[in-house]
């Protein structure tokens, strides 16, 4: 089984790939700098079952096929969106993207989430790592998603999903060290 990891050039997506492959899934990386054609032969030709939008600088307008890939195959196939990937999916179906309370680069936050779905078996506060300086915004957020995660220290949106398809985000960085048990997160993920 493959999973395509969309790179929107961030260091971090390395060891996102490196979890698909510790869950003995096959990791298939493309930047977010191709074209929509290339992605829909990749996606036909190695049966991916599952995509990763990975974590990136700017904003979600400037993610590339990230969007594209939301819009044709969310209803489809699993998605997981991380940092810029998380936003990508608010801004595709019409949350307001703002800057955050707090900028939060390599700082930890307690997150309390419902503890099902993508939380599954997870510790509830989860301390999970932040690198981020936007938000999904909670004033326009849309109504076919749910909040599922929201931080302690700032209440920010740290966790979504779409009420009627399999699509998943996280602000914070489930790959990062210091996010505990953050490989379950993929994990739970993957079972989708």
């Amino acid at each position: 089984m493959s999973v395509l990891v969309i790179d929107n050039i961030d260091s971090f997506v390395y060891n996102l790939v490196q979890y698909v492959g510790i869950l003995d899934r096959e990791p298939i990386i493309i930047t977010n700098k191709e074209k929509p054609s290339t992605v829909d032969r990749i996606i036909e030709e190695n049966s991916i079952t599952h995509i990763i939008i990975s974590p990136g600088p700017r904003r979600p307008e400037s993610a590339g096929v990230s969007n594209y890939i939301i819009e044709k195959f969310g209803q489809d196939i699993p998605i997981l969106g991380i940092c810029l990937g998380h936003q990508s999916i608010g801004y595709v179906f019409g949350s307001g993207i703002r800057n955050a309370k707090t900028l939060m680069h390599g700082k930890t936050s307690l997150i309390i989430h419902k503890g099902n779905s993508i939380f599954k078996g997870l510790e509830n506060p989860l301390e999970a790592t932040r690198y981020h300086s936007l938000v999904v915004d909670y004033e326009n957020f849309p109504s076919c998603l749910e909040i599922i995660a929201e931080s302690l220290d700032d209440n920010e949106i740290m966790g979504l999903k779409h009420k009627k398809f399999p699509i998943y985000g996280l602000q914070f960085h489930p790959e990062s060290i210091l996010t505990d048990n953050g490989i379950k997160i993929i994990e739970n993920f993957l079972k989708k």
